[in-house]
């Protein structure tokens, strides 16, 4: 039976011989050759040399390495490294976000995923190697160690990876097209906030004075004025806005991108592009800070010195402001704890390693961010050598700050709860989801209905409807 032809890019059985020896008869120098099939299907003898039998095989094999990546085609073999491929694709992509049809955000989170879990999982595969199973077993992986949405997006980047492989003929099937879907239900479901929710927000936020100082009283009431994302938000100049007409222009959204810091880019798509009507409400809040004085080309929502803020550091500045430290009693209480830590000249780290606590939970602690409980501060103290029971102004504070505050009530909203709080009210005053996935910016109303509309009573005139069609049923 004839030897089978080797495939396009990949070479034989790699042989050495000595090529030159020293006046004393030992060899100096070593030759290794094999036969390699080039892309253009024709098999050609390609050799290296070393000093030493092992230096002329590696010579050979990065030579042949190379030669297998070079081509005049582009082609991609199923004997190159997924890391290969990989690099093409990013590379591609790279070239549609210079071209301005995706967005360089989405290459910062496709790079993470590259770099923290594609390529250390499947990089060194050879590309004829990436089975269903396989891929299916590392996603499942992924997915149990970082998470659904990060599975998702692995399971996204290794699949426009093997479309690549399947286009250049490496492979003839996409092997990930028939790996599981990767679902999950959300930990937090998403839920709009009632109006008597809405009051107590605004009334909290106006009466923080780090809420306030934060900018994050009038940010928060455009927000649910419009609908608007927090990065949209943020990018809204003053020349956008239009007083007496009552509008507002969005075309950008700011993002913070690796290498650039920030920039005020593009919509995340043409739907993205809107002119908002602006409710009373949101008008007055406009209004004034319109009088303190303004520049057209200044954004509505700026950093202390008037650029651009950061989507990121906003959210945090929210969540802070909504965390459970509604009570000056758990703030008080904080600072007790943190004097008497300092006492005992600890760290918040040698803390959490005697107690065998996460460091963040100190942290917490010392800052009034977390709810307590008499137990809770009693395994503190007693690492400090103090008994609770026998200071009485510290019990004191721990029964104050274990009271229930009315701001606890907000610690569960994030800034995307206020987009759906808009589109709620609008899906209940009888807009149609396409009137509001329009105000949201969104394409598909499909999104829009699954996740920002909430669910309502089922049609109220099927009962009536039903009543009639059967009323005349002779029941036994």
């Amino acid at each position: 039976m004839s030897r089978p032809p080797l495939p396009i890019g990949t070479w034989g059985s790699i042989s050495t011989k000595v090529i030159k020896t020293d006046k004393n008869g030992k060899p100096v120098k070593h030759q290794a050759q094999t036969k390699f099939c080039d892309h253009d299907g024709h098999v050609r003898q390609v050799s290296a040399v070393g000093t030493s039998k092992t230096g002329a095989e590696t010579a050979l094999k990065q030579k042949l390495q190379d030669r297998a990546r070079t081509n005049q085609s582009g082609a991609l073999t199923a004997m190159h490294k997924i890391n290969h491929l990989l690099d093409q694709w990013e590379g591609r992509f790279e070239g549609l976000v210079a071209d301005g049809r995706r967005s360089p955000t989405s290459l910062d989170t496709y790079r993470r995923a590259l770099k923290n879990h594609v390529r250390p999982a499947l990089g060194e595969l050879r590309i004829g190697e990436a089975t269903t199973p396989r891929i299916g077993t590392v996603l499942t992986k992924i997915k149990t160690t970082a998470g659904a949405a990060t599975a998702k997006t692995c399971r996204a980047i290794v699949s426009g990876a093997m479309k690549l492989a399947v286009r250049y003929g490496a492979i003839s099937v996409n092997p990930v097209r028939e790996v599981d879907t990767i679902e999950a239900a959300p930990k937090n479901p998403p839920r709009a906030l009632t109006g008597e929710e809405v009051t107590l927000l605004r009334k909290s936020l106006a009466a923080d004075e780090r809420a306030v100082e934060a900018d994050l009283p009038d940010l928060v009431a455009f927000m649910l004025g419009t609908g608007v994302r927090i990065g949209e938000s943020l990018a809204v100049l003053w020349s956008q806005i239009d007083l007496e007409a009552g509008t507002v222009e969005i075309t950008h959204t700011i993002a913070r991108i690796k290498g650039e810091g920030l920039i005020r880019k593009a919509t995340k798509s043409k739907a993205g592009e809107r002119l908002l009507h602006l409710p009373n409400w949101t008008l007055a809040v406009l209004r004034s800070r319109h009088a303190a004085g303004i520049r057209l080309d200044d954004p509505v929502f700026a950093d202390t010195r008037g650029g651009y803020r950061d989507p990121s550091n906003t959210r945090r500045a929210l969540r802070t402001a909504l965390s459970p430290v509604g009570s000056t009693a758990r703030r008080d209480l904080g600072l007790s704890l943190r004097a008497l830590r300092s006492e005992t000249g600890m760290t918040r780290k040698q803390v959490a390693d005697h107690l065998n606590w996460p460091q963040t939970r100190v942290e917490l602690m010392e800052t009034g961010r977390i709810k307590v409980d008499h137990q809770l501060v009693t395994t503190l103290v007693a690492t400090y050598g103090i008994d609770l029971d026998h200071l009485h102004g510290l019990r004191a504070q721990v029964q104050d700050a274990i009271r229930p505050a009315e701001s606890d009530k907000l610690a569960w909203i994030r800034s995307h709860a206020l987009r759906k709080t808009t589109a709620t009210a609008l899906d209940q005053a009888g807009h149609t989801a396409r009137q509001i996935a329009d105000q949201l910016g969104q394409a598909k109303v499909s999104i829009t209905q699954d996740i920002y509309m909430g669910r309502q009573a089922a049609n109220p005139a099927a009962a009536q409807a039903l009543e009639h069609a059967f009323d005349d049923l002779d029941l036994p």
